[in-house]
């Protein structure tokens, strides 16, 4: 007959306790990244004292050029009878995230990065994470209110070299606002990764309140360069680094 050892002096839950938590308490980490760019993998200086004075000195020249092009018919339908550069210069004076301005900045800038007049800024710390993380099969995925051209640009042409071929999808405001929960949603069913399975990272509160919204993971990125307010409702992290710390990911190889 089954008989049961001596009761042992730590009690019987220290016989049949082990060293591994049960699986609804383990750390289970993400399946995708969907990371947001300026000021969280770039430094917003880079975006507003290089990109945009860029863009903004050959605005006149380009749009001279693309008259014909059908983006510049998308400006003229959204400010009709208004002169079509005082408007996409207005539009960058407010910081508007306006599509069509949005893909004329990322042509602009394509013709920079092709000449090598400019080269995309990461933090020091995004370009190994990328790798590792990219290496341990996260799928990796950029939103930002910048052109997808451009998302593109900046990490194909970065001075630590191109990184574009490590993400597996790119989404501007075509998918929707950034601050609205439906564009997250429709990033889940457009990426077939649930919500709660992708992490969604980026310097502003608001677009990660949206993110959560629609049950995604968060995580604010802090940077110290760009004096970012830290959220309550978010988990927080001042790099790469920590963001992996903080969810399970790889840190080192």
């Amino acid at each position: 007959m089954f008989s049961l050892p001596a009761k042992p002096e730590s009690g019987w839950a220290g016989l049949f306790s082990s060293p591994t938590p049960p699986i609804h308490l383990r750390m289970i980490p993400p399946a995708a990244i969907l990371t947001d760019i300026e000021g969280t993998t770039t430094p917003i200086a880079f975006v507003h004292e290089v990109l945009f004075p860029y863009a903004r000195a050959r605005m006149a020249g380009w749009c001279a050029v693309h008259m014909d092009d059908p983006v510049i018919g998308e400006v003229a339908r959204l400010a009709p009878d208004a002169p079509i550069v005082e408007t996409l210069l207005g539009w960058m004076d407010r910081d508007e995230k306006i599509t069509p301005l949005k893909t004329i900045q990322g042509m602009i800038w394509a013709e920079g990065y092709a000449k090598g007049e400019i080269k995309g800024v990461l933090y020091p710390d995004v370009p190994p994470h990328l790798r590792r993380w990219a290496k341990a099969g996260l799928r990796l995925y950029v939103y930002s209110s910048g052109s997808e051209a451009a998302q593109r640009q900046i990490f194909g042409h970065a001075e630590a070299g191109d990184f574009s071929v490590l993400f597996q999808g790119f989404f501007d405001t075509r998918v929707g606002p950034k601050r609205v929960a439906q564009s997250y949603a429709d990033i889940s069913r457009g990426t077939n990764v649930a919500g709660p399975e992708i992490l969604f990272l980026s310097d502003m509160e608001a677009e990660l309140d949206a993110a959560a919204e629609a049950g995604l993971l968060t995580c604010q990125l802090l940077r110290p360069q760009d004096g970012t307010q830290a959220s309550a409702r978010h988990k927080v992290a001042a790099d790469f680094g920590e963001v992996s710390a903080l969810f399970g990911l790889p840190r080192g190889g």
